[in-house]
């Protein structure tokens, strides 16, 4: 469509962006499946291991984060919040001085997907850096 009507550089992404198609989001969308019982037998052991909890409520993982003061925490949210925007996948979350809650699911497929374990691994590596 771009190539179609002339288009060079940043004014050819845009009629992509308007349609919703766009590299990243169709690379995301093979993540955006339900976690199978296989899949979720070998992720959940880990993201156990590391301290996530599965919630009994919803489909969706658990955990609480304690830093040393709120510059820590917020520093820790920004990082995530880059990733986070990165992949289009945005957690659900609470801070109140050195603590952050964060709960992971995707709303767009009713629950735990692949995203949602990459985004906790990239968190587990963002808070034992910070």
């Amino acid at each position: 469509m771009a190539a179609a009507l002339g288009l060079r550089g940043a004014a050819r992404r845009w009629p992509a962006a308007l349609t919703g198609r766009s590299a990243g989001l169709a690379a995301m969308s093979a993540d955006a499946h339900l976690l199978t019982a296989e899949e979720r037998k070998q992720v959940i052991l880990d993201l156990k291991a590391a301290g996530w909890l599965e919630l009994s409520q919803r489909d969706a993982i658990y955990k609480e984060f304690s830093f040393k003061n709120f510059n820590q925490a917020f520093g820790f949210m920004s990082r995530v919040a880059l990733q986070a925007e990165k992949m289009n996948h945005h957690p659900e979350w609470f801070n109140v001085y050195n603590k952050v809650q964060i709960t992971l699911t995707s709303h767009d497929t009713g629950g735990l997907t692949k995203r949602d374990v990459k985004l906790a691994k990239f968190i587990e590596k963002v808070a034992v850096s910070v």
